[in-house]
């Protein structure tokens, strides 16, 4: 456990001192709801643009953020590697090696797309795992491609293929610097689950958007790998739109990505250019959505502690030991 962050402050939560004045404030935060963790460079948030797909939107992405003055830790996509040729990936990695930002690229075929009927039954069925032998073999193909080209962060939704993924960094298959996110699809929805995929290999894990903030502070005591929350979540991920917890999130959920999605907007997966309209307007106001966040941090006195641009590393977390199913001291 790292000491106390800025997070424990407590910043200002929207309208406190109006509705004192009335007879309404709200109950002062308690300093053990406040996450005890951070970042390895001291802060407690960083930003991530989602669903940029392909170096036109990436391009978009980066024009509005300088017009709007939005700092960007970590662009991900969310079509897969298999979805871009080699020169659109090296396009991606050096516009954003260019803006020292992230860029997180996902691994391959997953049920979803493929030839399983379960999937499309009201249960969902596996959901986004990688069915058999062959996907599993296409995102380790995807992982292994990326890299070549020069991405060092993945974002997987299976826990064999993270788990595989991370013995292959152990063997020095893989970078010891690649890190892997896990897919908002098949986020954990309690302390244990996370902590398992912590283990499992995962460097930041997205968790549902439906989560209260007690929800945050409960897997905050049994672990610190980063967090990933969608502020505003897409529709097929509830739409949930939660401005006003920003603050909060930090506090509790640090260290933690700050996710600017976007609610009421077409699904654009598998992307293609018969998409392009819709994926480059979406871009943009994925943004603007950013600044709306930061804006709202401003106000609340809440916007200390973000990481510096450039900053990717997770820190030290826990790891089962490579072979066996027992963690790593």
């Amino acid at each position: 456990m790292t000491a106390a962050s800025p997070a424990s402050s407590g910043p200002r939560r929207p309208a406190d001192a109006a509705l004192a004045s009335l007879g309404h404030a709200a109950p002062a935060p308690d300093p053990a709801d406040a996450s005890a963790h951070t970042f390895p460079d001291g802060g407690t948030w960083r930003t991530e643009v989602p669903s940029v797909e392909g170096p036109e939107a990436l391009a978009a992405v980066f024009k509005e953020a300088g017009r709007l003055d939005v700092p960007i830790h970590r662009i991900s996509q969310g079509s897969g590697v298999w979805m871009l040729t080699d020169a659109e990936i090296t396009e991606m990695v050096e516009c954003c090696a260019e803006r020292n930002a992230e860029l997180c690229l996902f691994t391959g075929p997953r049920g979803t797309w493929d030839i399983g009927a379960a999937t499309r039954s009201d249960s969902g069925g596996g959901g986004l795992r990688a069915r058999g032998h062959d996907a599993v073999a296409g995102c380790v193909e995807d992982a292994l491609r990326a890299v070549s080209l020069g991405v060092k962060c993945l974002l997987v939704a299976d826990e064999g293929v993270l788990w595989l993924l991370n013995r292959l960094r152990a063997s020095g298959e893989l970078p010891a610097d690649i890190t892997f996110k896990l897919s908002a699809l098949v986020g954990p929805v309690n302390p244990a689950s996370f902590a398992v995929y912590e283990q499992l290999g995962a460097d930041s894990i997205n968790i549902p958007s439906d989560l209260t903030l007690e929800h945050l502070t409960e897997i905050r005591r049994v672990s610190r790998a980063p967090m990933d929350f969608y502020v505003e979540a897409p529709d097929d991920l509830g739409g949930y739109v939660r401005l006003y917890d920003a603050a909060e999130l930090i506090r509790r959920g640090a260290p933690i990505y700050l996710k600017f999605g976007l609610s009421k907007s077409p699904g654009i997966y598998p992307y293609g250019a018969q998409l392009r309209d819709v994926a480059l307007s979406s871009a943009r106001e994925r943004v603007r959505r950013g600044r709306l966040v930061l804006d709202l941090l401003t106000r609340l006195g809440a916007d200390g502690g973000m990481s510096p641009l450039g900053s990717r590393l997770p820190g030290p977390l826990r790891r089962f030991t490579a072979g066996t199913d027992h963690p790593s001291s």
